[in-house]
Order: C-alpha cells, then sequence, then structure tokens
C-alpha cells in the first residue's frame, strides 16, 4: 500500500504532493515501482511531538476538494485500487464515488455511518486501533494488556462490521503502530503480531517512518527509510499481509527478502 498524502502538514512529506500534478507524477512512480494500492489521505494524523505540533482538523469540504478529484484521474489514467485515508464518512462516500474501492478508517469505524456507507457500496474497510486522537495519542499512552487490548478491539470492530453487512472478505485490520503506542509498545505489537493474525483477518501495517523506527527519536521522518525497511521486512516475515509504506520501491526489495524467507521456512535444517 503507497501512502499518496495530498496535504500541507503530513509528518513525513507534507505539501510534497498537495499540487494535483504533483500527487499525479507521484501516484504514477509508486505503479512503476509495483505499488498494489494507493492509499490517499487529505487530512494529517501527525501527532503533537519533537517535529511539530499536531495536526488540525480541516472540514469535510476541504478534504473532499483535495482527495476525489486526484482519485478520480488516478482511476481514469491507470485503473490502479484506491483507498480512501479518512474517518469522515462524507469524505468516504465522495471518494468511493471518484472510484476508490476501500475506506482505511485509523478511527476503526468509530462513526456508524462509515460502516454504513462501505455497506452500500460494496467497499473494503480497514480497520485500525488507535488510542485517544491523533492530538491526544502519544501523550503517555498506557496499557495494562497491550496485545490483548488492541485483539479485542479489532475484534469487536470487525464483527462490528460483519453483523453490520460488511462481507468477511471485504475486512481487514491494522494495530496502528505509532498511534497511541509507546516506543517500545510498536516493538511489541511486531513481536505479537501471531495474536492479530489468530484472528482470521488480513493484517495491514504501517511502519513507514514512524518515530520508532528512527533510532530513539534521533532521526527526522526523512532519514527513517532504513529503519522502515527492517520493519517491513520483520512484519511480513512475522505474517503481515500488506504493508503501508511512503517509498515503494524499497518496500517491495524489503518483502522479495522476508518473502524467500517465509518460502524456505518448511525445508530449512539446521547444519
Amino acid at each position: 500500500m503507497g501512502v499518496l498524502n495530498v496535504t500541507p502538514d503530513s509528518f513525513s512529506d507534507g505539501g510534497r504532493f498537495l499540487d494535483p500534478d504533483a500527487a499525479l507524477r507521484q501516484a504514477e512512480r509508486m505503479i512503476e515501482e509495483g505499488v498494489d494500492i494507493i492509499d490517499v489521505g487529505g487530512e494529517s494524523s501527525r501527532p503533537a511531538g519533537p517535529y511539530g505540533d499536531g495536526a488540525e482538523r480541516v472540514s469535510e469540504e476541504e478534504e473532499t476538494r483535495r482527495t476525489a478529484p486526484i482519485i478520480s484521474e488516478i482511476v481514469r489514467r491507470f485503473g490502479t485500487p484506491i483507498s480512501i485515508d479518512t474517518v469522515k464518512p462524507s469524505v468516504a462516500r465522495s471518494a468511493l464515488d471518484a472510484g476508490a474501492t476501500a475506506v482505511n478508517d485509523i478511527s476503526g469505524l468509530a462513526d456508524p455511518a462509515t460502516i454504513e456507507t462501505a455497506v452500500s457500496t460494496n467497499a473494503s474497510v480497514f480497520i485500525m486501533h488507535m488510542k485517544g486522537t491523533p492530538k491526544t495519542m502519544q501523550r503517555a499512552p498506557r496499557y495494562q494488556d497491550l496485545v490483548g487490548e488492541v485483539t479485542a478491539f479489532r475484534r469487536e470492530r470487525a464483527k462490528q462490521a460483519e453483523v453490520a453487512g460488511i462481507p468477511r472478505d471485504r475486512i481487514a485490520i491494522d494495530p496502528g503502530l505509532g498511534f497511541g503506542k509507546s516506543y517500545e509498545d510498536n516493538y511489541g505489537i511486531i513481536r505479537s503480531l501471531d495474536a492479530l493474525l489468530s484472528l482470521g483477518y488480513p493484517l495491514l501495517v504501517g511502519p513507514s517512518r514512524k518515530t520508532f523506527v528512527g533510532l530513539d527519536y534521533e532521526l527526522p521522518p526523512e532519514d527513517r527509510e532504513e529503519g522502515s525497511l527492517a520493519a517491513f521486512a520483520l512484519c511480513a516475515a512475522a505474517g503481515a499481509h500488506l504493508i503501508r509504506a511512503h517509498d515503494v520501491k524499497g518496500a517491495r526489495r524489503a518483502l522479495f527478502v522476508a518473502d524467500r524467507f517465509k518460502a524456505g521456512e518448511a525445508s530449512w535444517e539446521r547444519p
């Protein structure tokens, strides 16, 4: 899953692809590099931290203005599958009407209207776990049972989506790396991906350029690619089905290694 932020303030690439022509060039580049799905976002979820204040909310109208036209143009030109990264049902509806086929909701389908929208449009959904809101999520998050809480939340929200009418094969889950998780929490989740995989849904993970791959907060987002690639390979080797990445070419190369490692598991013998 390639990230395409058409925003002025995203934590890693804010402003780079706000211009429609720049966004289309980036989409074409990701397609050439082998992206499977492009995740288009029009509102930043950047938390407050060492590299700036938390992102401000934008109106439904502005988010739609940023995302729907570029989605329509990508679909028209390239036919590549698109997901809309939003928590707003009306923005999701406009994106799906423009040609997107999935909703990537960082709130975990908190708004029932988003579920209704997915049902009525036959859209797929990515259900993420987030503790708090983008403004508050990184203010010393605490868990009594990190993996148990994230797993239970995912099970509940996925079942809610199924009961509402979203087919099971159109539901994927995301543990929300970097969203209301401490530095060590993120590594704990990666070590415990099998608990989420046991729920039986496809698993999306998004470690790309997050603070926890930035060598103890010392590296700015643009310098976190090596750590991101390591996280991609670890997550894929642990069983993740889909990786959300800013650098599609690098991700594909890291995932090739992880896939070859997994392919040899059945035949590997210690010397």
